[in-house]
């Protein structure tokens, strides 16, 4: 439980104090994902707030997608993810360095001919075919991203036989990449993303676009990611040149 927010430094509202200071706490892994944070009642008491600020410092964490609000059972805290953007690995490396449970939902495993944005990823000629790979991620069961990959068949002739890691797979064949780059964007969910992520439609997502390169600097997958932003985030260190 933090201690009471009543710093005479601090002139913001009460309620932001004690927001930040939950955060903090959530941050720092004082809370377990899933463990259901302290009620409005327990907050005042412990604290000396009042029931407003303790409702108003509540609200500003599930807007921050640090806590997610259940109807009838009361406010808990939120998967999370948090990517670093310098470092290569595969969604379910990621989520098991942090204590998660990766699964994947197949919605489609297949060849086709690479339509022009997998061409001009890949660097493929036109007819070319490509493995399609769409499916949902899940870390602990809930839905975090909707992902559409897409790889040259000659990087993986049977897309039907994957199951479990990508990387992992390209790996065993010797064929894993080794960079990659990536552009992020903001986008709004659309009515079958939302479903599947089960969000509300123009729901705010992160895009995540990605072109790996094996050793040989070819062009092997070509990922775009639709993540909720609610539970996923990607960090970057900055460091000044000397």
């Amino acid at each position: 439980m933090p201690a009471a927010p009543n710093s005479p430094e601090d002139t913001s509202p009460l309620y932001l104090q004690l927001a930040r200071q939950l955060a903090a706490d959530i941050r720092a892994g004082t809370f377990r994902v899933d463990q259901a944070l302290p009620s409005e009642r327990v907050l005042c008491e412990s604290l000396g707030v009042s029931r407003i600020t303790a409702r108003k410092a509540i609200d500003v964490l599930v807007e921050q997608g640090l806590v997610v609000r259940k109807h009838g059972s009361g406010n808990f805290i939120a998967p999370r993810i948090e990517q670093p953007t310098s470092k290569l690995a595969s969604f379910s490396e990621e989520l098991r360095q942090r204590g998660y449970v990766p699964a994947s939902q197949w919605i489609t495993r297949e060849t086709g001919v690479a339509t022009v944005p997998e061409r001009e990823a890949l660097g493929l000629p036109r007819g070319a075919k490509v493995a399609r790979l769409l499916r949902l991620r899940l870390a602990d069961g809930v839905p975090m991203a909707y992902e559409h990959s897409a790889l040259p068949l000659s990087v993986l002739p049977r897309p039907q036989e994957l199951d479990g890691s990508l990387y992992l797979h390209l790996a065993r064949s010797g064929a894993a990449p080794v960079r990659a780059v990536q552009h992020l964007r903001a986008i709004n969910a659309t009515a079958d993303m939302a479903s599947h992520l089960q969000v509300p439609e123009g729901a705010a997502l992160l895009w995540v676009s990605r072109v790996a390169h094996s050793a040989d600097g070819s062009a092997i997958e070509f990922t775009q990611t639709w993540c909720r932003s609610d539970y996923y985030a990607f960090v970057a260190e900055l460091r000044s040149t000397p």
